[in-house]
């Protein structure tokens, strides 16, 4: 059974910090590239940072560069969202994606939220 479970959201204060985990199971985790989404109510799902299947390649979404920093480990089948400078437009809710070829899996994402 495949599982993505992400942890680590939480209320923060603007300026702040966070930093997600996702602990992937139920697939070889280290042939499937990595990604973080957000949502929020208003907009779609977009992408926030991806990182290919052995690290060697990272990609982020305008917005978050230079605040954002994806990382993961195969040997703990985990990634992770390291999250500084945090703003309130940053508040929404946090997926995790595995993804190869056509196959892609979420996890159930968990809560972010930058608030005085």
């Amino acid at each position: 059974q495949v599982r993505l479970v992400e942890s680590g959201g939480g209320l923060v204060q603007p300026g702040g910090s966070l930093r997600l985990s996702c602990a992937a199971s139920g697939f070889t985790f280290s042939d499937y590239h990595m990604s973080w989404y957000h949502q929020t109510p208003r907009k779609e799902r977009e992408l926030v940072a991806s990182i290919s299947n052995i690290g060697s390649s990272l990609t982020y979404a305008e917005s978050v560069k230079g605040r954002f920093s994806i990382s993961r480990d195969n040997d703990k089948n985990t990634v992770y969202l390291q999250m500084n400078s945090l703003t309130p437009e940053d508040t929404a809710v946090y997926y995790c994606s595995a993804f190869r070829r056509s196959t892609r899996y979420w996890g159930q994402g968990t809560q972010v939220t930058v608030s005085s």
